[in-house]
């Protein structure tokens, strides 16, 4: 009886932090990526915290607009390797959303346009039509 208590309030911790965006360190990623582009054009550390403080005023905004699944995997993307960024986050949470998107339209239209029913020699008769 403990366990199953204790998991079902381990479960729903995770699920409170699932539904929540983490809380990331990007300043290591921002001096990264300013080493790794010396030499192109004005980027500086300013630039690249601006542009992660954006990204994570967005995912805020949008959280909720993506599945669990697709959180979960993105989340799991961020802490793969390197060091964690909201921009890296957000692109991975909007492509997710948007190939949803497009699946579920491409779904809708195949759906619309199935061919009528046929079979073998009575292709093209009436259904309830006899020969």
């Amino acid at each position: 009886m403990f366990l199953e208590a204790h998991t079902l309030v381990l479960a729903s911790q995770l699920l409170l932090v699932a539904d929540k965006v983490p809380e990331l360190k990007v300043e290591p990623s921002c001096k990264a990526a300013i080493a790794a582009n010396v030499g192109a054009g004005n980027r500086n550390q300013d630039a690249c915290l601006q542009d992660e403080k954006a990204a994570k005023a967005t995912l805020q905004k949008e959280w909720g607009e993506f599945s669990a699944n697709q959180k979960a995997h993105c989340l799991r993307l961020l802490h793969a390797g390197g060091s964690p960024s909201y921009v890296e986050l957000l692109t991975c949470a909007e492509m997710g959303k948007a190939v949803k998107d497009l699946n579920a339209q491409h779904n809708a239209r195949a759906q619309n346009r199935a061919p009528a029913e046929t079979t073998g020699s009575g292709a093209g008769r009436l259904p309830n039509s006899t020969k």
